[in-house]
């Protein structure tokens, strides 16, 4: 199995950001591409990505860079960590770029907006024919400030090509980082995607301080919706009680670093969504993702309530008391209805 020396991380957000720095500092060399002028200067001149994770240093084996070709030229393999909303346009621009198939690993949790496509699917769409067995997602419970800071994180990989993932599970894990391999790359990416848009409902719910057993049943609930659609859409439901589903959803919806969790609470507070928004900034996935969910929703005619609640407080100016109590108020359904 041919060792994996060298990868390109398209994307420095903080989570890019972190996945280089962790894979610089087991040996590999990385070249990490970000679309900011001033991210790349301050990696380079101060080892510090000053804008999206600032305070943590890193290794100075990192090269940051402007150019996509430089980022994915003769590597062994890239990681792809941008924003949803930009992986359409970014893989037009790699598709430019590539003189050859290589393995490349989506690490973004989102559903484009108008399309409702998972990133592989968009992959499938924009880069050449060649690259379909080597396309991979990496999703779990993982936030970047923790794995920066070497405290222990399990994530999963999924792939079309077993021993692809296999070879690049080696790759990924460190005594810090622990990677389970799979091969429903569905299941994984709805399940990373998905608890974003139920982070927000948590974090509506205690915004409003309504306290611990209704975030549980949200939780809860959320992860039903979540299991029903991936269902319709040919997931294995076992992934979505996994890394990639539980894991995740527990993390977002109660962790204080969760972006969409902050999100909800403000909204749950009484603030409006563009005054959250304008004020951040990072990107809080669940929002462009609530709309993105609800159309897979009525698309594969799955009975979605939360969503569709979280999409009216975002959209319609509908108050979060009034969705809290509509979805309280709905008819009595049995718990293990129909998948």
């Amino acid at each position: 199995m041919q060792e994996i020396r060298s990868l390109g991380v398209i994307g420095a957000g903080a989570w890019g950001t972190a996945l280089a720095k962790h894979l610089a500092e087991k040996g590999l060399e990385i070249h990490l591409w970000a679309h900011e002028r001033e991210v790349v200067d301050s990696i380079n001149a101060t080892h510090e990505n000053r804008v999206f994770l600032p305070a943590v240093p890193l290794p100075h084996s990192l090269t940051a860079t402007a150019s996509l070709t430089e980022a994915i030229e003769q590597r062994d393999g890239i990681l792809f960590v941008v924003p949803s909303h930009v992986t359409r346009l970014v893989l037009r621009k790699m598709a430019a770029c590539l003189s050859r198939p290589i393995p490349l690993i989506s690490a973004t949790k989102g559903v484009e907006e108008d399309s409702s496509k998972l990133m592989t699917q968009i992959m499938d769409e924009v880069l050449p024919e060649s690259m379909e067995q080597y396309l991979m997602a990496l999703s779990g419970p993982s936030f970047a400030s923790e794995l920066s800071a070497g405290k222990p994180t399990a994530v999963c990989l999924a792939g079309r090509d077993a021993q692809l993932v296999a070879r690049f599970q080696a790759a990924l894990m460190t005594p810090a980082l622990r990677v389970y391999g799979d091969t429903d790359l569905i299941g994984l990416q709805l399940g990373g995607a998905l608890k974003n848009v139920m982070a927000l409902a948590a974090g509506v719910v205690d915004g409003l301080g309504l306290g611990h057993n209704a975030r549980a049943a949200l939780i809860t609930r959320g992860l039903a919706e979540i299991v029903r659609l991936g269902a319709a859409m040919g997931a294995d439901p076992r992934t979505l009680y996994g890394l990639s589903g539980v894991g995740d959803l527990v993390l977002t919806c109660t962790g204080s670093l969760s972006r969409n969790h902050t999100v909800g609470v403000r909204l749950g507070q009484g603030e409006s969504l563009n005054a959250i928004l304008g004020g951040m900034q990072a990107v809080a996935e669940g929002v462009r993702t609530a709309r993105a969910a609800l159309g897979l929703a009525q698309r594969h005619q799955v009975e979605m309530p939360i969503t569709q609640e979280i999409n009216a407080v975002l959209f319609e100016g509908k108050s979060c008391r009034k969705a809290v109590s509509d979805l309280m108020e709905r008819d009595a359904k049995p718990e293990k209805g129909r998948i």
